[in-house]
């Protein structure tokens, strides 16, 4: 089945709450509106369940937005040996291509060499990793001379550059791509309702039954019955496992070490180039990225040990330290911390071994755990963004397993379009800036409300604001510059200007207060460098 055809599904909440409030039991109950959340719930209404997902924030708001935008294999993963893992997402990484084309594209890698050993050694490696995507490669890897690797990242530094090595990956984006997961769910039948947290879980005789969530705006409480319940809040598992082993008599031991990832926003003129830049290996070991996307440059990220879970984490100064300083060591014009755009962090979930006693996150396992309590409780976390969808298949599996539910074929995800995937491909790209072509097949959709020639910026008018509200479940301003367009991590400052107006158009829209001066308060802080 594909989404192109069809039109976009109206979001009003009031409609989603009298769904909410409506006595029945759904086969599953998911909480959580990330990736790997929407994956499930889209690949459980896929195949025929009735499905309910819930979300405490908006969706994509902890780390399925503040990815490094990345859709790709793991080459550090091969580099360790995790044959099975980079098999993996590298046949994920085609299928997420093939299924969201207007927000996941093939984008060229180049690895410049300051050493005569780094590109055959590299080179290689990634010729293993080609091996490894056989059909699924997006290119083959090519040993680059000094010359055309200074053709590839014409700012580059130049002085004692060997060489380089060219290889391909993806990117993506990330939240936008959420947004679509969240409304092909919703074409197959599934409820989803964002800013509505899960308030506690339902027992009876020892076994888990539902939910009860809250509608953050009304605080209107609602039960939710299920046969299955997935917990997959991310970071956060652990706040509703232990809710479960306290109902249930037993305490849970913690499975999530939280890694603080952090990426800083330049503008692209430091590498005017559709090409992005990998250093596979820095001072500390880390690998840097240089990675352009929607018409700016990301560079990060950072890999550090994170004890608190913030909504809103901020950067270290040593990890800004870091990047800006090892972005100066390959970029003939580094960027300083004046020319930073936006600065934002994310929490990644990584899964503790048994023995760990905390400490280097880089060493903790990025692959996806599934486990199921005593109670029922199905939870899910680790992982990345690429394989979210065979994730959602692992977790339908313990489900199965768990007799929770009745056993149906896999697969119904691994050729659907998600909503908005237009029906020729686009010669717009990931890397240029974001506008109308960002919304595929309801471009024209977007076209036809109000405000379609009203302009804030050259890539996002009065129309995008409105349709963020009427079809993709938006209520705030941070909502719409933040996730349903990327403004906020682009250019934090020119976001802030900006909000006014949106919030105008949101109140006008919604008929509520869209949290203006919330945003400007976050605005300040994706601007502002730790000192």
């Amino acid at each position: 089945m594909t989404t192109e055809s069809q039109a976009p599904l109206a979001t009003h909440r009031a409609q989603l709450l009298q769904r909410l409030a409506e006595p029945r039991t759904y086969d599953l109950a998911v909480v959580g509106g990330g990736a790997t959340g929407l994956g499930v719930a889209l690949d459980a209404a896929a195949r025929g369940f009735s499905v309910v997902l819930v979300e405490s924030h908006d969706f994509a708001k902890g780390t399925s937005s503040r990815a490094t935008k990345l859709v790709h294999g793991g080459v550090r993963y091969l580099a360790q040996g995790n044959i099975a893992l980079v098999r993996e997402a590298l046949h994920e990484r085609t299928t997420l291509l093939h299924n969201a084309p207007h927000l996941a594209q093939p984008l060229a890698f180049v690895m410049p060499s300051y050493k005569l050993w780094e590109t055959p050694f590299y080179g290689l490696g990634l010729k293993m990793y080609d091996a490894l995507a056989g059909q699924a490669g997006l290119g083959s890897t090519e040993f680059l001379g000094r010359m055309e690797t200074l053709r590839c990242l014409p700012t580059a530094r130049a002085e004692g550059l060997k060489g380089g090595v060219k290889y391909w990956d993806g990117q993506f984006d990330d939240a936008r791509l959420a947004l679509a997961l969240a409304r092909t769910a919703a074409q197959h039948g599934a409820l989803l309702v964002n800013y509505c947290p899960a308030r506690g879980l339902l027992h009876e005789a020892g076994k888990l039954v539902g939910l009860v969530c809250e509608d953050a705006e009304s605080g209107r409480r609602f039960e939710l019955r299920a046969r299955a319940v997935v917990n997959a809040t991310g970071v956060w598992v652990d706040e509703l496992r232990q809710q479960d082993g306290q109902a249930m008599g037993k305490s849970v031991r913690p499975m999530v070490a939280p890694s603080q990832g952090v990426h800083i926003v330049v503008d692209r003129e430091f590498l005017p180039s559709d090409h992005a830049l990998l250093v596979p290996k820095t001072a500390d070991g880390r690998v840097l990225f240089a990675v352009p996307w929607l018409g700016k440059l990301i560079l990060g990220t950072t890999d550090s040990p994170r004890q608190d879970l913030a909504r809103e984490p901020l950067a270290f100064k040593e990890e800004v330290d870091f990047i800006l300083g090892e972005s100066a060591k390959y970029l003939r014009r580094a960027p300083r911390p004046e020319d930073v755009r936006s600065i934002w962090v994310g929490l990644r979930p990584l899964v503790k071994p048994q023995d760990d006693e905390g400490g280097n996150t880089k060493a903790i396992s990025r692959e996806h755990t599934v486990l199921a309590s005593a109670s029922g409780l199905v939870t899910v976390t680790g992982g990345k963004w690429t394989t979210y969808r065979a994730m959602a298949e692992d977790v339908l599996q313990k489900c199965f397993d768990a007799g929770l539910l009745p056993a149906r074929p896999a697969g119904a995800t691994e050729r659907l379009h998600l909503a908005g995937t237009p029906s020729q491909p686009s010669r717009q790209r990931i890397c240029d800036a974001q506008g109308l072509h960002s919304y595929g097949a309801d471009a024209p959709a977007v076209q036809q409300l109000p405000g379609a020639g009203q302009w804030l910026t050259e890539d996002l008018s009065e129309a995008m604001v409105r349709f963020a509200a009427r079809f993709e479940y938006a209520r705030t301003v941070e909502d719409m510059l933040a996730r349903r367009s990327r403004l906020l991590f682009l250019d934090a400052r020119l976001a802030a200007s900006l909000a006014p107006r949106v919030a105008d158009i949101l109140q006008e829209e919604l008929g509520q207060d869209p949290q203006l001066a919330a945003f400007v308060a976050l605005a300040k802080q994706y601007q502002q460098l730790p000192a």
